[in-house]
């Protein structure tokens, strides 16, 4: 057996300053043209939505809104593709959540709380005008029949008609009237289609029957024209409202009875009587949604009564939890307690579920028929702790009570081992007892850190809508008051219930309360903030 021997190989040399300079040039080129890749194709996204945007605000003509989301679109192009604005790219898209989540939200808020905008006040004057003459149309007894097709574009349904006498094609929706068609296909003398829209099938126009039959298409841009309705999608008739609109004295007159009614400026025209026509539309009112509030004896009563509910709640609700989490921070911050790391999982479980899920639970638990705290552990008791309305409100404190004070708990835990022990030390050896330690050193060192949490605790529940909603819904409401609220409501459910719920949904007033409600927080909150500056010199 021979031993075979390789020749040496000859061993590659180190790459030269000059590859190595060359190397990192072409790896930071490639990692460029990766990251222009990725930001082209999310500008792309962004564009592909604005174009969207745009085209679906042009065809509501809005060109206010359009003109905005075009300029914004732009400048977002310009910064992203600029190498001079660095800065800009970092925050320009927190910016723009700020102005449409936080910026937009309070000053749209604000202005509704000046309107009368709620129900039977939508829209503008001509939408109110043209919903008042559809909703009183009548058929022509004569009419001709027009051949129609129900087209659709962007979820807008419209009708597509072909005039009997000369055959004439014309195109309209709700909102706009007949207008010629451009680009349209016939069939037999008849139009089917038209460029830019979709044409339903009979089967399609039968699935939407209800949407179909509510279409009434202008015949023209006097509203005492009549309109053109189908019941089939096939064949459409003349209809004329039995409300005749006057333009230049700004009336409405019922052509049955004879009845004038006339814009009086509260956004609904108005008869001699009082009697208004609905719908109305939005107009500004000033400050007249604030002086109802607090000069209707309807509404004045229920606002004073849950406002100090609101404040007794919040102010409750945080004492009652920083002061039970308080005291088992302290029982489980003693190193003698066994099986502390235990304890404390066991404490922290309510925090880990969701508060409204909670709230869900501790209803069915307190129902006074099945639930589980009179059947089971009352022995069959009919004690009614959602229905009587002090039980209620004491059941409400109960339920935030096991909600809140796990975070409590971690507050103070944390914030007491945070205190240092020689703080402690040098208190024992002065001669101070456990309490005087607790009183004079830890409390007010622990009040430095859990003071703005607190505040923020009580901001929290002065606006804790899941617990009052899921848990009592706000009730037992009250009797006689003309808004749908209870006792226990807090002002945040009051302006839900106002704005979403009853036949009146009334946002005008709801946006007044709401202002209210901001007022009354930002000044508490700048108050409490200034009052913490005393604790900071403990530090």
């Amino acid at each position: 057996m021979t031993d075979t021997i390789e020749a040496p190989t000859e061993q590659e040399a180190p790459p030269t300053k000059k590859q190595r300079q060359a190397a990192k040039i072409a790896d930071a080129a490639s990692g460029r043209t990766g990251w222009l890749i990725v930001k082209i194709a999310l500008l792309a996204i962004v564009d592909a939505i604005a174009l969207y945007a745009a085209i679906v605000l042009s065809l509501h003509s809005e060109w206010l809104v359009l003109a905005l989301v075009v300029a914004v679109t732009a400048l977002v192009n310009w910064i992203y593709f600029s190498r001079r604005t660095v800065p800009a790219k970092y925050l320009t898209p927190g910016i723009i959540l700020l102005v449409l989540f936080q910026i937009f939200t309070l000053l749209y808020t604000a202005y509704i709380g000046f309107t009368n905008y709620g129900t039977g006040h939508n829209g503008s004057k001509d939408q109110a005008i043209a919903s008042l003459m559809r909703s009183s149309l009548v058929r022509v007894e004569d009419s001709p029949t027009f051949d129609v097709a129900v087209v659709e574009r962007v979820g807008v349904l419209g009708l597509l008609v072909t005039d009997p006498t000369d055959g004439d094609v014309s195109l309209g929706t709700n909102t706009e009237p007949l207008h010629p068609a451009d680009g349209v296909t016939m069939d037999g003398g008849k139009a089917v289609a038209v460029d830019g829209w979709d044409t339903l099938t009979f089967a399609e126009v039968l699935s939407r029957s209800n949407d179909v039959e509510q279409l009434a298409v202008a015949i023209s841009d006097d509203p005492n024209d009549g309109a053109i309705r189908t019941q089939d999608g096939q064949k459409g008739y003349q209809y004329v409202s039995t409300l005749e609109y006057d333009a230049v004295a700004d009336t409405m007159t019922d052509t049955a009875t004879g009845t004038v009614y006339a814009d009086t400026g509260e956004g609904a025209f108005t008869s001699e009587s009082g009697e208004q026509l609905m719908p109305g539309w939005q107009v500004f009112v000033g400050f007249d949604n604030f002086v109802r509030a607090l000069t209707d004896a309807t509404i004045r009563g229920p606002l004073v009564a849950v406002t100090l509910w609101t404040f007794v709640f919040a102010a409750v609700s945080v004492a009652s939890t920083f002061f039970l989490g308080l005291l088992l921070a302290v029982v489980f911050n003693d190193k003698r307690m066994r099986f502390r790391n235990g304890y404390r999982t066991m404490l922290i479980l309510p925090y880990a579920f969701p508060a409204f899920l909670s709230a869900l639970i501790w209803a069915g638990m307190m129902n006074e028929s099945f639930g589980f705290i009179n059947q089971v552990l009352l022995g069959g008791a009919e004690i009614p702790w959602l229905t009587d309305p002090w039980l209620a409100k004491i059941s409400v404190l109960i339920v935030n009570l096991w909600l809140g004070f796990p975070y409590m708990f971690i507050v103070c835990m944390g914030a007491l081992q945070g205190i240092p022990e020689d703080v402690n030390e040098a208190a024992v050896m002065d001669g101070a007892n456990p309490w005087q330690i607790f009183r004079r050193i830890k409390l007010p060192l622990l009040l430095v850190t859990v003071t703005p949490l607190l505040i923020a605790s009580f901001a929290f529940n002065f606006n804790n809508f899941n617990l009052i909603y899921m848990l009592t819904n706000g009730g037992p409401r009250f009797s006689d008051v003309s808004i749908p609220v209870g006792h226990t409501d807090i002002l945040i459910s009051m302006v839900y219930k106002v704005a979403f719920t009853g036949q009146n949904r009334d946002y005008g007033l709801a946006s007044a309360f709401t202002i209210l409600i901001f007022i009354v927080v930002t000044v508490m909150a700048i108050i409490s903030f200034r009052k913490t500056k005393a604790l900071e010199e403990l530090n």
